[in-house]
């Protein structure tokens, strides 16, 4: 694909967009999914009773709360919590009541690439728990894991909730736990969250909802690319498709052309063709057991503390250690 000299991927989305729509098979990052519509919508989906996931973590964090506050807080200089991909903050308000009615000193630092979502939760906080420090920023998780190296005057948590990340293959995934590990001292823990592997039914039906919000999310992307590029997708023409592979644990996410047609991004000064049935990947989440992460965990040089499971044994949250410099 030539780009004409005209056209200017002056942003990360006009890149990504233009990578992924002129490759083969084509792709699309489902991060682009959360503008203000896509926001609202995983919102709707995190309600649904198919998307267990959420009432999971939630169930964990309510059940074991003076265990995992015990876990995070510090010494007398307290802790600087830092949430990467905070949402709405809903889960993560459980911690913060507990923490600010037991006068635990913290500083609640929540991240998000959608500055909707930041600018909601800080809003929010300021009204149902205005004593809680909080200190919101905006920004991609490995953008963010620069400034991270700044944070060490006092130990650290760095809390990453909804089985984020799940929409990394485990080579990257290894890559993103690497990271974060360089960013912790000896005391700092990460506190993640995993979904397990379970009944393939129960998982297709947390992605394939029966009313179609999750197709509605799923299509927001080309909604987005319409709005933005100025492209002429016809939604109706496409249909969200999701499949999970039991022996890897992954779930994929697909738009699938119902017919041939072209599709014109103005903005891109790009026509882009498509075969009736062809697909769109757009989105991975990934299943995992205690082996997968004790094995993620080691090759990324952190170590399994301790870990919390809901009530059917679908979810955990992992605290994770920095492992010891057998050097030091």
């Amino acid at each position: 694909m030539i780009l004409s000299s005209a056209t200017q991927l002056d942003t990360p989305f006009k890149k990504d967009v233009f990578e992924g729509l002129t490759s083969e098979p084509k792709y699309l990052y489902s991060k682009y999914i959360y503008d203000q519509a896509g926001d609202k919508l995983f919102q709707d989906i995190m309600a649904l009773p198919e998307y267990y996931l959420t009432n999971c973590e939630l169930e964990i964090l309510t059940l074991h709360t003076k265990a995992i506050a015990n876990l995070f807080k510090g010494d007398a200089n307290g802790f600087d919590l830092i949430e990467l991909g905070a949402g709405d903050g809903k889960k993560t308000k459980v911690l913060l009541h507990h923490l600010s009615k037991n006068q635990i000193e913290f500083t609640y630092k929540p991240i998000d690439i959608s500055e909707n979502a930041i600018d909601g939760l800080t809003r929010t906080l300021a009204k149902e728990i205005p004593e809680v420090n909080v200190d919101g920023e905006t920004g991609e998780y490995f953008e963010v894991l620069e400034r991270l190296q700044n944070f060490k005057s006092r130990k650290k948590v760095i809390m990453v909730l909804g089985s984020n990340i799940g929409n990394l293959l485990h080579p990257r995934a290894i890559q993103f736990l690497t990271k974060l590990g360089e960013t912790m001292s000896r005391d700092d823990i990460l506190f993640m969250g995993f979904d397990q592997k379970k009944d393939p039914q129960t998982i297709l039906d947390a992605y394939n909802d029966p009313t179609g919000v999750t197709a509605a999310f799923n299509k927001n992307l080309l909604v987005r690319i319409n709005r933005e590029l100025e492209g002429n997708f016809d939604i109706s023409k496409f249909k969200h498709w999701e499949v999970y592979d039991p022996e890897t644990g992954t779930a994929k996410s697909y738009l699938v052309a119902t017919e041939a047609q072209r599709v014109r991004l103005e903005t891109l000064d790009l026509d882009i063709s498509f075969d009736a049935w062809e697909t769109i990947h757009t989105e991975i989440s990934q299943k995992y057991t205690d082996k997968i992460v004790a094995w993620l965990a080691e090759a990324s040089g952190l170590r399994i503390e301790t870990s919390f499971t809901d009530s059917h044994n679908y979810y955990k949250n992992y605290a994770f250690k920095k492992m010891k410099d057998p050097k030091a």
